[in-house]
């Protein structure tokens, strides 16, 4: 039998953030993966550690909230430990923007668009892979840029609309925007809400969106390495000036790309 890895480990994360989990290696230990939120995400084996990632959404209920981590030895074996997430909650503020209307109070033609869209995108974010893994720490697309408008509350022309899902730098237009971590690139085209958007799938549920961009550099089914350029700064889709919007999902959650960035490595 393993030796008890996980005695009710506990991990903790605010509501609209990913945590990094690790668990101790053990002899004979095959793979380990982390069931949470009814996914079953893997972890990778690193060092003296299975290192993996999970996402906490911006409306999780704050609280302690079960996971599971399964650990099978090369002889077949399996055994289930308990893992925690005290998730504590976290107040974002609420932002009043004017954009085109055309963005606010959709046509029918955009209005189809953008829901095709959407699910062509939420079908992405809900696939797990392994092919890659973020076995590297996770950069920040323009250097020396901070955007700290994540989970704000959005009224656009004062209708109330989602939060904001992601982190919006702020640099001139055509200034390079560079890949977050080595990842496949799996969306590169225009978008009506986000114009000329990239994602790349880092593996393990994650995914990076850059979006608003004014040219693209990078084409569907590439893998692109940590500090690649995948496009430049743009003003493209619904928006007010200039910009790139940085999005990270996890496993589907919504969660602020400097979570990742400032994960302990």
């Amino acid at each position: 039998m393993l030796d008890l890895l996980l005695a009710a480990a506990v991990f903790t994360a605010h509501q609209g953030s990913a945590v990094e989990v690790k668990l101790p290696d053990e002899p004979h230990l095959k793979s380990v993966q982390v069931i949470w939120r009814d996914e079953k995400v893997p972890a990778f084996h690193a060092g003296a550690t299975w290192t993996t990632f999970l996402g906490v959404d911006l409306d999780t209920k704050p609280g302690e909230h079960a996971a599971k981590a399964v650990l099978t030895t090369d002889d077949g074996r399996s055994e289930t430990r308990e893992v925690v997430i005290d998730v504590l909650a976290k107040t974002y503020p609420t932002t009043t923007l004017n954009v085109e209307e055309r963005f606010v109070e959709l046509n029918k033609a955009d209005l189809d668009r953008s829901h095709r869209e959407t699910a062509e995108v939420d079908a992405i974010y809900g696939r797990i892979t392994t092919g890659i893994v973020p076995d590297q720490p996770f950069t920040v697309p323009i250097p020396g840029v901070v955007g700290k408008n994540f989970g704000e509350r959005r009224i656009f022309n004062g209708e109330p609309r989602a939060p904001h899902s992601g982190a919006d730098l702020h640099a001139a237009a055509g200034t390079p925007v560079h890949a977050t971590n080595r990842g496949r690139v799996v969306l590169a085209k225009p978008l009506f809400f986000t114009g000329n958007t990239v994602i790349l799938d880092h593996g393990l549920g994650i995914y990076s969106l850059y979006a608003h961009l004014s040219r693209i550099d990078v084409t569907s089914g590439e893998v692109v390495k940590n500090g690649q350029v995948v496009g430049l700064v743009g003003a493209t889709g619904r928006v007010t000036a200039p910009h790139l919007h940085w999005g990270m999902r996890v496993q589907g959650a919504r969660v602020d790309p400097f979570s990742l960035v400032n994960a302990a490595r």
